[in-house]
């Protein structure tokens, strides 16, 4: 099954209401999500009975994640949390899985001074990462235990952020932040492979904060939120939205975000939600001409240049993600007008939401363990 079609599906199994046709389609899946269903009910209740070890640092932990698979701003919150806390005087190491990093017997990608590890090695979210948060360490790999006792021998951190951590249930977490997209809540409330859940439903329960992305409109939102507090009734839920605040070059080059008004651009995206991408465009002003999709963390080639040279006809600027740049710019780019759009998460309740943050500080402390020499 090739790419596109894989990108077929998985749009479809996104859809909050499925046609007949397309339910008919996707029964085959049901008892594969019954069998993964259960797999997952077995591994939590194995950690809950203590049947399996969960791990503790001497720190306070707080992870990201979701409940679904694909994009639901994980990555974009990490690095909120990460500068907010920093201006308040907690710096915290970032824990990445690096999905499709190549391994690498250095789980550093960035010492908070310098990146040590290159974005085939690290993966393209933690080489983002890395980017934005210069003097934050970053370290990637499986055993995100182990990485988050090398955080603490070798750097001055006070905390662990997770990022991704919903599930990783063998590290134990002082907050777990669930992010809830707006725009699709949990599809048609399916496990995977039939629907997009990660885990049932149920399972927010262990969540101490809710965050939800995407949103507009607050009023939008009440059908969703309702539902969250049918299931956990004691949540604390918070929202957010991305705000584009502007452009960068292949080499650096800084342009404002109202520079997009009028422009005819071609939306290049390799992410979770494209449509939600060139929404964006459109929202500042942009005409998008036409789009190129490709699966989420696509690694581009000198064939998809090929592809750009066709479709590039009539257009000011291809305009793709920041997350989709650091890979293009490894390629040859100076016949394209290319430009990535640099997006913040913008919490509406962020003095409160930081707060909750701040408080485990205060609770458990947090202080680095000797650093090793």
């Amino acid at each position: 099954m090739n790419w596109d079609m894989n990108w077929r599906i998985d749009r479809l199994l996104y859809k909050r209401e499925k046609t007949w046709g397309e339910k008919t389609l996707l029964f085959p899946l049901t008892l594969a999500s019954l069998a993964y269903g259960w797999a997952i009910r077995l591994r939590t209740l194995s950690y809950d009975l203590g049947l399996r070890r969960r791990k503790s640092l001497p720190c306070p932990v707080i992870s990201v994640g979701n409940i679904t698979v694909g994009g639901t701003g994980k990555t974009p919150l990490v690095m909120t949390l990460a500068k907010g806390l920093l201006e308040r005087g907690i710096p915290l190491a970032i824990l990445s899985r690096g999905y499709k990093g190549k391994a690498s017997s250095e789980p550093v990608v960035s010492d908070g001074k310098k990146m040590l590890l290159s974005l085939k090695e690290s993966g393209d979210e933690p080489f983002l990462m890395a980017q934005r948060l210069p003097e934050v360490p970053i370290l990637v790999g499986k055993d995100r235990s182990r990485n988050g006792q090398i955080a603490l021998e070798r750097f001055a951190v006070r905390g662990i952020l997770l990022d991704d951590g919903f599930q990783y249930l063998r590290l134990h977490r002082d907050l777990d932040i669930l992010l809830v997209d707006s725009s699709f809540g949990f599809g048609d409330q399916h496990l995977l492979p039939r629907g997009v859940l990660r885990e049932p439903l149920s399972h927010l329960r262990r969540a101490h904060l809710l965050l939800l992305t995407k949103v507009e409109d607050a009023e939008a939102c009440r059908p969703l939120e309702k539902r969250l507090r049918e299931i956990h009734p004691s949540s604390s839920i918070f929202h957010s939205h991305y705000e584009p605040v502007g452009l960068i070059g292949p080499r650096g080059e800084w342009e404002e975000i109202h520079a997009l008004q009028g422009k005819r651009v071609m939306a290049l995206s390799g992410i979770a939600d494209p449509a939600y991408f060139s929404a964006l465009l459109k929202k500042m002003g942009a005409e998008v001409i036409r789009e190129i999709i490709y699966p989420d963390h696509h690694r581009y080639t000198t064939q998809d240049l090929t592809s750009f040279e066709k479709n590039v006809g009539g257009i000011d600027w291809i305009v793709a993600t920041e997350k989709d740049m650091v890979k293009l710019k490894e390629l040859h780019l100076d016949p394209f007008p290319v430009r990535a759009l640099r997006i913040e998460l913008r919490i509406w309740e962020r003095e409160e939401f930081f707060q909750r943050v701040v408080e485990v500080f205060a609770q458990k402390g947090g202080r680095p363990i000797e650093r090793t020499r």
